[in-house]
């Protein structure tokens, strides 16, 4: 990047946090986007991420404290959103392909996230506990290095508790590997296709921690059960 360009992306950060000097509820969505998820689940997952906008709009707090990026992970890895307010995120539309390199969408995840954090630190701004959310139909197809460095670097950021860590895989998902990068809490199993569900909790759980004092431990309304959109694995 050249420094012209430096220049006024600055200029864009500095003036995002001078009209909202909130404190932010950082969150990175890593999303399976490999040519399993062709078809009904991929529909279902952008319906996810406009029901999960949605809902988000409806609070004024979440709208301006809940800060969204967006990774998939599908043949390759790409940003498909940078960190942005709930009220200015635009969810993409995500297309199927190409197979699942997981790990590396980990490790980019929670650099992003890193990245940021130091943003805010720089410019004053307070933050909740980050949220890394992952969701997935199949397995990682990195190599076995590549998932070892992303499930110690995922080990060491919940126990540091600098990000908490969630994730979900559909039916057809290796719950195993899941259990492998999941520190903290259990993998969740999806029931059916229900993203519209999932996000709706994703939103309702970031809205509770948004209008709470940063540092407050906030329970989170369940997943599972009667009315749920997850089991947990046996």
């Amino acid at each position: 990047m050249d420094q012209e360009s430096y220049g006024a992306f600055s200029n864009v950060r500095a003036d995002e946090f001078a009209d909202n000097p909130d404190p932010r509820v950082p969150c990175v969505l890593l999303l399976d986007t490999s040519a399993s998820m062709s078809g009904s689940p991929i529909t279902e997952l952008n319906a996810g991420l406009r029901q999960y906008r949605d809902e988000l709009l409806g609070d004024n707090l979440a709208s301006r404290r809940v800060e969204i990026a967006v990774f998939r992970f599908g043949g390759d890895v790409q940003m498909e959103r940078d960190f942005i307010t709930a009220r200015l995120f635009d969810p993409p539309t995500l297309q199927a392909d190409g197979h699942t390199p997981m790990a590396e969408a980990i490790i980019r995840g929670i650099k992003h996230l890193e990245d940021r954090k130091m943003t805010y630190q720089a410019s004053g701004i307070m933050y909740y506990r980050p949220w890394v959310f992952l969701i997935t139909d199949g397995a990682p197809t990195d190599s076995e290095t590549d998932w070892k460095l992303a499930c110690e670097a995922v080990r060491l950021g919940e126990q540091q508790k600098k990000f908490s860590f969630f994730a979900v895989g559909t039916d057809e998902a290796d719950i195993n590997k899941l259990r492998e990068v999941c520190v903290n809490r259990q993998p969740l199993r999806l029931r059916g296709l229900m993203f519209r569900e999932l996000f709706r909790w994703l939103s309702n759980s970031q809205t509770k921690v948004s209008q709470s004092q940063v540092g407050t431990h906030i329970a989170l309304p369940p997943p599972t059960g009667a009315g749920g959109w997850a089991d947990v694995p046996t």
